[in-house]
């Protein structure tokens, strides 16, 4: 099932994408009663997705990110591959959904996308064993990382490089369909106006998403709508304002934002 998040005459509610993308006007969300975090039912109201708008499939307590967990990407920037994952947060109000747009920020010159696996978290969990870990995932989605690098340079902590507003685009929807084996060999890209700039598998992660959760859970607490975004393949690159930025995942779908200059 993919469950998406989204407004309409000013109301907020989840559902179920259902249709055919390829037919004109053919996806429709069925409304759901109640929320993707408990047992819930589909209401059988539906309405055409091109009549909401898409906002961020989920508002995360808190955003895990996991640096340099594709070797090559680790290269390109002249970085080793750390032994363990290398966990940093980005704040919830640097999430924002499909269509939303990036802002550049004030302090950097140099702004750079990176295409991510996002795992978004169903239920309470803590030191999770790596057979339990299949349990505690509701879906997946796409993020892109916005990441200022000039500032991630300058600064030993990356909370600004990668935390100011609008640096953490999810979307479209949560796929509740993939499982973990599938979800470990999936195709991620990025593009930039149409022209591919990543183009990697999520096998290429250097610590596994079962690794990623295990590590994390052993420190803390996720919470349902928690997000792990699991790292990067090689490609990154620059955007500036006038851009516009998708990352598509296989099996998920296409988040797509547009950069703007701060106004």
């Amino acid at each position: 099932m993919r469950i998406a998040r989204f407004s309409i005459d000013g109301n907020v509610a989840f559902g179920a994408v259902e249709g055919d993308a390829a037919v004109p006007d053919g996806l429709v969300l069925d409304i759901i009663k109640g929320i993707p975090f408990a047992d819930f039912e589909l209401s059988g109201t539906k309405v055409p997705l091109d009549k909401v708008r898409l906002l961020p499939p989920v508002l995360p307590n808190k955003v895990v990110a996991i640096g340099r967990n594709y070797a090559a990407h680790a290269a390109e920037l002249g970085n080793e591959v750390p032994s363990a994952p290398w966990a940093f947060f980005k704040p919830s109000t640097s999430v924002i959904g499909p269509g939303d747009p990036i802002v550049y920020p004030s302090f950097s010159q140099e702004v750079h996308h990176e295409a991510e696996l996002a795992v978004v978290i169903g239920r309470m969990c803590r030191e999770v064993p790596r057979e339990r870990v299949k349990d505690v995932i509701l879906g997946y989605t796409c993020a892109n990382d916005v990441t200022a690098r000039d500032t991630q340079r300058a600064e030993k902590q990356w909370a600004r490089a990668k935390g100011f507003d609008s640096s953490c685009p999810l979307g479209p929807w949560i796929e509740t369909g993939i499982d973990l084996e599938t979800a470990s060999d999936l195709a991620i890209t990025a593009t930039v106006n149409g022209e591919l700039r990543q183009a990697g598998r999520t096998a290429q992660m250097t610590h596994s998403i079962e690794d990623l959760i295990v590590n994390i859970t052993e420190a803390m607490t996720l919470l349902p709508g928690d997000v792990l975004l699991t790292g990067t393949p090689a490609g990154v690159g620059p955007m500036v304002p006038g851009d516009e930025v998708a990352v598509t995942i296989e099996g998920i779908g296409t988040l797509t934002n547009k950069v703007v200059a701060r106004g």
